[in-house]
């Protein structure tokens, strides 16, 4: 039966798994997270749900049903970072510039699904769109740790890695998918080349997030007797 056969699954899936187990890990072993940290935990599960289901999908040979759940979910990641980003910078005329991009950007991202690129192919626009949204918020982030009077130990903050993480991954993957649609038509072997280009980075990406979790966590020395 087709359901028996294995399944193929991507690198980054175990990265994405690792990142929801440090993410535990970190509330387990630190009480009081913050509650970005929290929620963060919740969307990487959801994330490794649709990623799990995209594979399903692929396998039964319903590439096309990808990109309706990647059209929808993609919306709803650049929104939730975009969430956590606001929670990172302390400006208030940034903060009040984000949160009116939060609400205009779903009804950008649905406007373009239905009137511009169709519901069948991938949301290029707004994607490139997302990742310039996100590059500049990181950008504005690490402006203000520059700016900030006090020093602050770095890789002890969640955020920093968090930043550091999306800044790279959005900033490399913007020509990848924002030219996706036009690049399906290049031979098969740059295609599978640029695959794998794009799965180094969601395991760089998620590598991070779980740096993210757990750089605040005390390491114990024990002295040897």
């Amino acid at each position: 039966m087709l359901l028996l056969l294995p399944m193929k699954i991507p690198p980054y899936i175990y990265a994405i798994i690792f990142a929801v187990a440090s993410g535990l890990y970190g509330i387990f072993k630190k009480k009081g997270q913050n509650l970005y940290l929290k929620l963060f935990i919740i969307f990487l599960v959801v994330s490794l749900f649709v990623e799990l289901l995209a594979s399903f999908l692929i396998r039964i040979e319903k590439e096309e049903n990808t990109v309706v759940l990647y059209n929808i979910f993609t919306t709803c990641e650049f929104g939730f970072y975009l969430w956590m980003l606001r929670g990172f910078i302390r400006n208030k005329i940034a903060n009040k510039i984000i949160l009116f991009i939060l609400f205009f950007f779903p009804i950008a991202a649905l406007i373009n699904i239905f009137f511009f690129q169709g519901r069948h192919g991938f949301q290029t626009f707004t994607y490139a769109l997302g990742c310039l949204l996100i590059v500049g918020c990181c950008i504005f982030y690490f402006y203000e740790l520059f700016l900030f009077p006090n020093a602050v130990n770095l890789l002890k903050q969640p955020p920093f890695w968090i930043c550091s993480a999306l800044l790279f991954f959005y900033a490399f993957t913007y020509p990848l998918y924002g030219l996706s649609n036009l690049m399906m038509s290049l031979p098969k072997v740059i295609l599978k080349n640029i695959e794998r280009i794009t799965d180094l980075l969601n395991v760089f990406l998620y590598s991070m997030f779980s740096i993210a979790f757990l750089c605040k966590i005390k390491i114990r020395k024990y002295s040897q007797s």
